[in-house]
């Protein structure tokens, strides 16, 4: 009888005891922590970069204009805009008018102008040979440096950078200094043809002074046009450069012979510069809200053939002020503010854990971590006011 009303005993509190737990259960279920969905990203190490980005365009570097040396009357120019000449091929053709005594005199001084800047240019010729010369005897040590494991591949590649700009610099110098004796030589015609008698050896042929083409026609119809007067603009199409204007408080942070990334030009591929110049004065432009700002023009060399761009073709740029090739990384969205701290949610065994993380550089998408992070974490992105520490959470499944 005693064992018999022990296990009913049991029996009874067997029951109660699952009942209990199920009531427990619903319970949880009722009124316990909801699991909320979170996007998630994983913290990892790669290379990162910081960089301004703005919209530019192409614009021709050298670009020549032709002009009367002499008070005479224009022939009709029979060019058209974007016709292709060549170095030496007549452009204009001049029947000067008779001189005076003042006129005289100042074609005589117009001829010294032109030759002092010829000697001129061709003293930069001799300045570029002797860079050009330096910067490829320094390329040449460089390489054999890395060669010894002395210094780094990126030392050859800036030496490397700084030959072909050298060697760039000199085709510029003379290309100039052929175009200032073409100035010389227009200069003596004028003269020689102003002290020769009246007939068809008066005309003062004017020519191209470089392979290029006509950018804009000053002067289209014959007239009479005095000295100095502009005739024909010709660009040279072997040298270009990139110019971007950006914030003069992003100028200042532009690194000397930075790189920049060319995108958004028309073809698949993103093409290479090297800043140049950050020009020293600043100017004034209204932004798209009205708001003045302060601007300063960037001006890179291409590094990479231009291919099919020519001149005011417009392009995005990315000015990289800084890079490292291994970094542990977040998304930059995963990231909110405490007071003065940076921190992040980690999700960890299915809760979130609230941590303080040191952040380094920024860019528009992701952020450098100094301390608080380790690669493989799993972090919230765009972690809203609702969260809290020891949350439970599951990352979002994304459709």
């Amino acid at each position: 009888m005693n064992k018999r009303n022990n296990n009913h005993r049991f029996r009874r509190l067997a029951y109660w005891a699952i009942g209990l737990l199920l009531a427990a259960g619903v319970l949880w279920i009722i009124f316990g922590p909801e699991t909320v969905s979170v996007e998630t990203a994983t913290v990892v190490e790669g290379p990162m970069q910081v960089t301004v980005n703005n919209q530019g365009q192409v614009r021709m570097r050298d670009r020549y204009v032709v002009t009367a040396p002499v008070a005479a009357e224009l022939q009709r120019i029979a060019l058209r805009q974007g016709d292709a000449v060549r170095r030496g091929q007549t452009v204009a053709l001049l029947d000067p008018v008779p001189l005076d005594l003042r006129q005289r005199q100042e074609t005589v001084a117009r001829l010294e102008s032109a030759r002092a800047i010829a000697r001129e240019a061709a003293a930069r010729v001799q300045r570029a040979n002797a860079e050009t010369e330096l910067a490829t005897s320094e390329l040449e040590r460089t390489r054999r440096l890395v060669d010894d494991g002395f210094v780094s591949a990126q030392a050859a590649e800036k030496a490397a950078i700084a030959a072909r700009s050298a060697r760039a610099e000199l085709d510029a110098a003379r290309l100039r200094h052929q175009a200032a004796q073409a100035d010389v030589r227009a200069a003596e015609a004028a003269l020689a043809a102003a002290d020769a008698p009246p007939g068809r050896e008066r005309q003062i042929p004017l020519t191209a002074p470089v392979d290029g083409y006509v950018v804009q026609l000053e002067e289209r119809s014959g007239r009479t046009v005095a000295a100095g007067t502009p005739l024909v603009t010709i660009g040279d199409p072997s040298r270009y450069e990139i110019v971007v204007d950006v914030l003069s408080t992003d100028a200042v942070r532009i690194p000397e012979h930075a790189p920049m990334l060319l995108e958004g030009w028309g073809g698949g591929r993103t093409l290479r510069a090297q800043v140049r110049l950050v020009e020293p004065v600043a100017f004034t432009k209204i932004s798209a809200l009205g708001v003045e700002e302060q601007r300063v023009n960037v001006v890179a060399d291409p590094v990479d053939q231009l291919g099919p761009l020519g001149d005011g073709y417009r392009i995005e740029a990315r000015i990289v002020i800084w890079a490292a090739d291994q970094v542990l990384k977040v998304p930059g969205s995963s990231l909110f503010r405490v007071g003065e701290r940076w921190r992040v949610f980690v999700l960890r065994e299915g809760r979130l854990r609230e941590q303080e993380v040191e952040v380094g550089r920024r860019n528009q998408d992701e952020a450098q971590v100094l301390s608080g992070l380790q690669a493989g974490d799993v972090v919230v992105r765009f972690p809203s006011n609702d969260l809290r520490d020891g949350m439970r959470a599951e990352p979002r499944t994304r459709t």
